[in-house]
């Protein structure tokens, strides 16, 4: 029988992924805590945009976390660390120097961290390669923050010891860097939207680039062991994303998308979830005959996908706003991370 395995290097993953957006919420609490007690306009002014981005960034996090699909909690470690690093930047025992140095120390901690779990997710399997696609985005903003912060640190460093302004010419080669990184950073993830989140449209296809990688996987390998990961993380992922978009998409699309339409789509992913009890029921060894119902159901997520991808994601567009579209991604990417939750509470 096959069932939803618990991959240990996933699992691990998901961990990573936890501990990032732990150390993303410091990061974002710090920034604020060094703007209250900034005592240079232009320096506080850096730091609020750095600000706006990483609350940005955030919301980009949580949707990387929702399309991995494995839920975790952060490390004892960080979460004592997280605590241990927002009672010293709340103290007066540093000054605001040495509290920009432990803030770029966060950044350059937040940059490797986001760089090991995308080469992890190359070793790992191209599903997770692609739910993760975005943190690169973060990589990028977060690496040009820290040309910042160098920047920030040699200006306010000097200051701090000799009470006059250093020679401008680091802070000036720190923005030509930042200029240039900002533009290789460009992303539709990030730069789209001011708002935490993307509309609903890619954050759907986000999934569906998901499932196909999948369904790549599990026809490209030849081992029983793997097969049965790949299905196990298709079978979660098809389940949470069909319960998400019946609870939040399909009840609010009905009206100008029509009746018919939208029936239809609540009657594929009816068919697509039987066929997934199926397949679960099927013993792995039963090579053949798995291999034709997998081939079955990718044949009507196809036809299912090709709808959405079209039609549906047309008639969004003509008949809802940027808000109305980024509010319901919102509420879908919610709605997905509740389901997860309960899938993985049921283990």
């Amino acid at each position: 029988m096959v069932t939803t395995l618990d991959d240990t290097k996933r699992q691990a993953i998901a961990g990573k992924l936890a501990d990032i957006k732990a150390i993303q919420s410091l990061i974002i609490s710090t920034e604020q805590k060094l703007i209250g007690s900034c005592p240079d306009q232009d320096v506080r002014d850096r730091l609020q945009n750095m600000l706006n981005d990483d609350q940005k960034n955030l919301g980009v996090l949580e949707t990387v976390i929702v399309q991995y699909g494995t839920p975790a909690e952060p490390h004892s470690t960080v979460k004592k660390f997280v605590e241990q690093a927002q009672q010293m930047m709340a103290g007066d025992e540093l000054s605001f120097y040495q509290k920009l140095i432990q803030h770029e120390l966060l950044k350059h901690g937040q940059v490797m961290s986001g760089i090991v779990v995308h080469k992890a997710a190359q070793v790992v399997g191209a599903d997770i390669e692609v739910a993760i696609a975005p943190l690169n985005t973060i990589n990028f903003e977060n690496r040009a923050h820290q040309e910042q912060l160098k920047g920030m640190l040699e200006l306010v460093g000097v200051r701090e010891l000799t009470g006059k302004d250093a020679d401008q010419g680091l802070w000036a080669r720190v923005q030509d860097a930042v200029a240039a990184l900002s533009g290789v950073a460009g992303s539709v993830v990030t730069q789209n939207t001011d708002k935490q989140d993307i509309n609903i449209q890619t954050l759907i296809r986000l999934d569906h680039n998901k499932v196909n990688t999948i369904f790549t996987e599990i026809g490209a390998t030849k081992d029983a062991q793997k097969l049965q990961e790949y299905f196990g993380q298709l079978y979660k992922d098809l389940l949470a994303h069909a319960q998400a978009e019946e609870e939040t998409v399909y009840p609010k699309v009905r009206s100008f998308y029509g009746n018919d339409n939208t029936q239809e789509l609540y009657d594929e992913q009816a068919e697509m979830k039987r066929m997934l009890d199926e397949i679960k029921s099927i013993n792995p060894a039963s090579a053949d005959e798995f291999r034709s119902k997998i081939k079955q159901l990718m044949d009507v997520v196809g036809d299912h996908v090709r709808q959405e991808e079209s039609t549906m994601f047309a008639a969004i567009d003509n008949n809802c706003s940027t808000e109305q579209k980024e509010q319901m991604a919102t509420e879908f990417k919610a709605a997905k991370s509740k389901i997860q939750q309960e899938m993985a509470s049921k283990k």
